[in-house]
């Protein structure tokens, strides 16, 4: 018989019982410890996960206010070589570090030490080539294991690394590495995705055409590229290399804070900002979430059961960077590259069940929209069960992206009950790409509600604020954190005297973070998260979360999606409308009209009925999946559509021209 799992959360408290005598009868005092004694708490991170460094750290945490912190100042890291420690013990038991497959069918199984190999070669022919300590490489790669390589390789030899995804378009990709000069790019010449195969090989000429600072490209060769990229390097030659320098390679150490990516906001006016965090912080802040409260191990330890960790995202969304992180945490991680929900002609939202199924996932974590998505379309996992498509390897399922609403919830817990699994735990988490990282999360040991976060993390003194700056339990505020953590950005690249930097983030409350969202914390410390602070409607003196709109109109089975916005503006009076995507086949009346205000009427308050509700064939997002509420909101007020959004961060931007017309028809009326 198997030994009884032990959360990691729980371990972590007995270590520090044992190593640091300190005891906690509740998570709360745990919270409180590790947000008010940061030294020690972070401290205790370093040493529980057994972090090494050739010189001493002078201390945790100096300097402040916020931003202007160091983090264990001395110390020296890598990322890769975080990676490459799980080589050994991992390959002694057998466990794989990347199972990989596309739409295809093509599947793919990359042992530890041929992750080890294939990194070191690649990073060879990298210094080669010149690229040294603090030069930027960019990749126009999908979800593959060659990005992982590409990525470790950049990362063990100091170079800054910076990706986008092939389904970016020209215009969007250069808006994010114009601005870091890169001086080498590693691109895909093709991709196939939602049932077609897509040439990018123009667009890699595009790109090299356009960036005069690139000396060297690599290209991944593909079958679905119209035409050969000239005088390009091949990725599969430089990562060929299999001899004695290759197998001696070791990861340079590198200061703390050493700039290990670029991230990018979505951006929806100007250019994306250009976020640089740092290896050691990225270590520590993943160590946090992923490992303990995610409750993900490493594949080999005794307490894992062979951990395999899927988290559907492109490499374009900042969970890519969560899932890659699966590996410093020694954990098997399985890439889909592909469509969540098949193709435009065939849509098929059990792709990625029938995935985790074939290699038995054990975390499954994807965007709050594809849990939503497979309610609406009756995806039916008992059924899939019976048909031979094993899911009884899932114990967590993770989501992210957007609030999750408490009757998905209800539905998937359910849906898992039916085959057997009756205790399936959500971890829920909420963060951003601003600091890679979550604010609220998961807690395997505390009580589920559905809709509902379940604690703030570890080291994260995150805090709900009224307008008057004062913390607020059981009423909705502003999210801030007032303590640092440690992969908050070092700065954003180019941004002289962090004046950008400093206004996105504290220019509300100096010294303290502002996160941007609405949130609400419980007496029993659950959280739920209502939306973006700056969309939020504030309707006739009473403040609402868009999401709690959206819960109450998308449970109508005729409503796909939705989305609304406030237009009082500098003392104008409240005008709201409510744009709607309904079923095929469904048109909106007088009597659908009243079923969607019955709705917000009876789940939120009469206050909250819009003024006016429009059909729509879609509603905007952003390339992660967002709504983009501002944007229509600025649109509404009369700011032209060029001003308030950039088309090329959209998912979807030919939905626009409906706005606009509506727009234009709007202002012509008043």
């Amino acid at each position: 018989m198997a030994a009884p799992f032990v959360p990691r959360l729980r371990l972590y408290q007995q270590w520090l019982a044992e190593h640091r005598n300190l005891h906690f009868d509740s998570f709360d005092a745990l919270w409180r410890w590790s947000t008010t004694d940061l030294s020690a708490f972070w401290q205790s991170i370093w040493d529980y996960f057994e972090m090494a460094s050739p010189t001493p750290h002078s201390a945790v945490l100096s300097g402040g206010p916020m931003p202007h912190v160091k983090w264990f100042e001395g110390a020296q890291v890598n990322y890769a070589r975080q990676v490459m420690r799980h080589v050994a013990p991992a390959h002694a038991a057998g466990m794989l570090a990347i199972v990989s497959e596309d739409e295809t069918g093509r599947v793919r199984e990359m042992t530890w030490p041929e992750l080890q190999r294939q990194v070191a070669s690649l990073a060879l022919c990298l210094r080669e080539l010149g690229i040294e300590r603090g030069d930027r490489v960019a990749a126009y790669l999908p979800n593959v294991p060659e990005t992982m390589v590409a990525f470790l390789a950049c990362a063990s030899i100091g170079a800054v690394w910076s990706v986008c995804a092939p389904d970016m378009g020209t215009a969007a990709v250069l808006d994010r590495f114009s601005q870091i000069e890169p001086k080498a790019l590693i691109a895909a010449d093709g991709v196939f995705y939602a049932g077609k195969a897509l040439d990018r090989s123009q667009v890699v000429q595009e790109l090299r055409a356009a960036l005069p600072s690139l000396a060297h490209t690599v290209v991944l060769r593909s079958r679905f590229a119209a035409e050969r990229v000239a005088d390009a390097h091949d990725f599969d030659t430089l990562t060929a290399r299999d001899n004695p320098a290759v197998a001696a390679f070791e990861p340079d150490y590198l200061p703390f804070d050493h700039p290990l990516w670029v991230v990018y906001s979505s951006g929806t006016t100007g250019l994306p900002k250009p976020i640089v965090h740092g290896h050691g912080g990225i270590l520590m802040t993943l160590f946090a979430l992923k490992c303990i409260h995610n409750d993900i191990g490493a594949s080999y330890a005794p307490n894992s059961w062979g951990e395999r960790f899927h988290w559907y995202s492109s490499t374009g969304w900042v969970m890519w960077n969560a899932q890659l992180g699966g590996l410093a945490g020694g954990t098997t991680i399985c890439l889909f590259d592909g469509s969540p929900g098949g193709s435009k002609e065939a849509p098929d939202w059990t792709v990625l069940w029938r995935f985790a199924a074939r290699h038995r996932v054990t975390f499954f974590g994807a965007g709050a929209a594809f849990f939503t998505n497979n309610m609406k379309a009756g995806v039916d996992l008992p059924a899939l069960q019976a048909a031979g498509h094993d899911l009884h390897h899932i114990r967590a399922l993770g989501c992210t992206g957007s609030p999750l609403p408490d009757e998905v919830q209800r539905w998937g817990t359910a849906q898992f009950a039916a085959i057997g699994t009756p205790d399936i735990w959500w971890c829920n988490i909420s963060g951003g790409t601003d600091f890679c990282g979550a604010f609220i999360g998961g807690n395997r040991e505390l009580p589920q509600v559905p809709g509902q976060m379940q604690c703030r993390l570890l080291g994260c003194a995150v805090e709900a604020w009224n307008e008057q700056g004062q913390p607020v339990i059981g009423e909705v505020g502003e999210l801030v954190c007032t303590q640092p953590i440690p992969s908050m950005p070092l700065y954003f690249w180019g941004d002289e005297g962090d004046q950008r930097y400093l206004s996105s983030y504290f220019d509300m409350y100096p010294g303290v973070w502002r996160h941007g969202d609405w949130l609400k914390i419980g007496t029993d410390g659950g959280c739920v998260i209502y939306g973006r602070s700056d969309a939020t409607i504030n309707r006739h003196g009473l403040r609402m979360g868009t999401s709690e709109i959206y819960n109450a109109v998308e449970a109508l089975p005729e409503v796909l999606d939705s989305l609304v916005v406030d237009l009082e503006y500098l003392g104008r009076d409240s005008d709201m409308p409510l744009f709607v995507v309904l079923r095929p086949g469904v048109t909106l009346d007088d009597a659908l009209k009243g079923r969607i205000n019955t709705a917000i009427k009876t789940a939120l308050s009469p206050r909250f009925v819009p003024d006016s509700i429009h059909q729509v064939a879609e509603v905007p997002r952003t390339l992660s999946g967002k709504k983009q509420e501002l944007p229509i909101k600025k649109l509404l007020l009369g700011q032209p559509i060029e001003k308030v959004v950039n088309k090329d961060a959209m998912a979807n931007p030919a939905c626009l021209d409906w706005y606009v017309a509506f727009a234009t028809a709007r202002s012509s009326r008043a």
